[in-house]
């Protein structure tokens, strides 16, 4: 392989979350390498605007845009979506090369300190934010190769945090998905290594999105990571977003299993 190829992207990119934060950022970075987008998202009409001008661009930088109103963690409407764009690809005789996980909807409540009245994370809570969160990774994956959708050398990224390793006020369930969602990704990395599909979890340093001003003590975090970056800023989708580009092309083939951290040295800095 030259290397002309092993740097260029083509196919389609699936992108769950793609109307805001990493998954915006990605779905334009990955149209403006070549790549056609798929997007999913969950969006009412006040926010449909921004769907609406995410996909325009897409468009303007000459791919094709997808995209999908739906739950991604209904199984009925992931198995009738997945139905849509297999007919679409199949007719095109084109592949998906990337699936990126990035689905921030969960449940912010303590387990027991610093209840307000009472309320504690339940079970409905819990399973919930684990099967948006986690789990909806694996669902999503194992339908798209039932389907034989993926390219050869396809690619999965998953959105972790470094609070799958730390604690924080009220993030003990999204914690605890984000721990989940590395395993599932260690295990597909082995599972899918034959087929020539990685996979890897992508932890970004703090950044500012959506997600971010839902967590409790949030500009607290952000405080605190503008002091220990190296860069003295805080991360930005669009950082997240060209690294996803490198590692999704060809040369990044043997690169799998791994929480990469996408931060600029944040992690390490004291």
């Amino acid at each position: 392989m030259n290397t002309n190829e092993l740097f260029k992207l083509d196919g389609w990119a699936l992108v769950l979350g793609a109307s805001s934060g990493f998954g915006e950022a990605a779905s334009l970075a990955f149209a403006r390498a070549g790549m056609n987008v798929i997007g999913v998202h969950l969006d009412r009409r006040a926010t449909m605007p921004n769907v609406e001008r995410i996909a325009t661009q897409i468009r303007e930088a000459g791919r094709e845009a997808l995209f999908f109103n739906v739950n991604a963690a209904d199984e009925d409407k992931r198995r009738a979506t997945l139905d849509e764009i297999k007919t679409k690809l199949d007719a095109k005789g084109e592949k998906i090369r990337v699936l990126m996980h990035s689905l921030a909807f969960g449940t912010l409540k303590p387990y027991w300190t610093g209840a307000v009245d009472g309320d504690v994370i339940n079970k409905a809570n819990m399973d919930m934010t684990l099967d948006v969160m986690a789990h909806s990774l694996l669902y999503w994956t194992q339908y798209i190769l039932r389907r034989e959708l993926f390219m050869k050398q396809g690619r999965i990224f998953a959105m972790t945090s470094a609070g799958s390793t730390n604690v924080w006020q009220g993030y003990g369930a999204v914690s605890a998905a984000k721990s989940a969602l590395e395993s599932h990704c260690r295990q597909l990395a082995v599972e899918l290594g034959p087929q020539g599909i990685t996979a890897n979890a992508i932890c970004a340093g703090v950044t500012d999105t959506p997600a971010l001003r839902k967590i409790p003590g949030n500009a607290d975090m952000a405080a605190v990571a503008l002091r220990r970056n190296p860069r003295k800023r805080l991360t930005t989708p669009e950082d997240v977003a060209k690294s996803m580009l490198a590692l999704a092309t060809p040369a990044t083939d043997w690169i799998t299993g791994n929480t990469i951290y996408v931060d600029g040295g944040e992690a390490i800095s004291g």
